[in-house]
């Protein structure tokens, strides 16, 4: 982090956003900040954590502060004649900016605060082999818990009480909690993309989407399977296999170097053939890590290249309001040559009853 300031002409950075702090020192309460300086790092939290934070923080001393974290990161600041301290312009919002200034000009007037893009998110993008290693076994925990799911699937139940048998089966495998709220969408409610689970009914003949997640020591996996209740109508089946196809082809795609806009265009090349493209709503994918949605975007006009370390996600959809959507997902790492897929669970054509 200190390398990377360097190149952006401040002395110190004011780490605010909580997954941010995790990362750089380990710290995972709900109230931190952390000053990154040019010789000593220093995390600021309050006398709740006092044990938690001595028990979990690394490479930064702990101060507990009465009051304003913030207000203590500056006093420190000055304290250390920091002259300009970088602060996160995307996670800070216009009223705390300015009362941080009007803080600073009592306590550390030499010190100026500058709004900058946020350089732990660049760090961030990149995953270790710690990290990599947590994010496959959250990704397995996630296709087992798919998997074991599929034989209780039946017409009828609520789409609550699916979510309810997934996210049950996941806690009972060492998740700490889901990486997000889980999607059971069904029947014409399959054709929401963000459907959250609801008290309808599994529909006899028609389309089931789960998109869920779990999270292991803070690390999230991101998956979508669509399966199918019934006999399917020749529309469906052609909507699932062209959008396993779009998904096959931008995984084909991924490797170092190659643009994230590339990749969108890879899915939407396949469904432009199908004449579906129009039913494709979103973006082709994104970041996972500390974060389920975390940068790089992978969608049209994004000029990101793929590095090694990167986490991302493929998972177009086709999605026919009033009628039935699909959506198929992988999480995949990039790798020095090419990917790795980490979301193990099948994704052929998937029928029950």
């Amino acid at each position: 982090m200190r390398a990377a300031l360097a190149g952006l002409r401040v002395d110190a950075f004011l780490v605010a956003t909580l997954p941010d702090v995790r990362y750089l020192c380990g710290f995972t309460g709900s109230n931190g900040v952390l000053l990154i300086g040019p010789r000593r790092s220093v995390l600021f939290t309050d006398g709740r954590y006092t044990t938690q934070a001595r028990e979990q923080t690394k490479a930064a001393r702990i101060v507990i502060q009465r009051g304003s974290l913030q207000a203590g990161a500056l006093g420190h600041a000055a304290a250390e004649k920091i002259g300009r301290c970088g602060i996160d312009r995307e996670n800070t919002t216009l009223a705390g900016f300015q009362a941080l200034k009007r803080v600073g000009r009592k306590i550390a007037p030499k010190t100026s605060m500058v709004p900058m893009a946020n350089p732990v998110l660049r760090l961030r993008q990149r995953k270790d082999g710690f990290e990599l290693a947590l994010m496959r076994r959250a990704a397995e925990l996630g296709s087992e818990v798919y998997l074991g799911l599929l034989p209780q699937i039946e017409a009828g139940a609520s789409e609550v009480s699916m979510a309810a048998r997934l996210e049950h089966a996941a806690r009972e495998g060492g998740a700490e909690r889901m990486s997000f709220d889980t999607i059971v969408a069904s029947g014409a409610r399959s054709a929401l993309p963000h459907g959250q689970a609801s008290q309808a009914r599994l529909p006899r003949r028609g389309f089931v989407t789960f998109d869920f997640g779990v999270m292991l020591e803070g690390y999230c996996s991101d998956m979508t399977r669509t399966i199918h209740l019934g006999k399917a109508s020749s529309e469906e089946r052609t909507a699932y296999e062209s959008v396993l196809e779009a998904q096959q082809t931008a995984v084909a795609a991924v490797k170092p170097g190659v643009s994230c806009a590339e990749i969108d265009e890879a899915t939407r090349g396949v469904l432009r053939k199908a004449k579906l493209a129009k039913y494709f709503t979103h973006s082709t994918g994104h970041g996972v890590g500390l974060e389920i949605h975390e940068p790089p975007r992978i969608g049209a006009g994004e000029s990101t290249l793929l590095e090694p370390g990167m986490v991302i996600t493929i998972e177009p959809g086709v999605y026919m309001p009033g009628k039935f959507g699909v959506r198929i997902e992988d999480m995949v790492v990039v790798t020095e040559t090419g990917h790795e897929v980490i979301t193990l669970a099948p994704k052929g054509w998937t029928a029950l009853g």
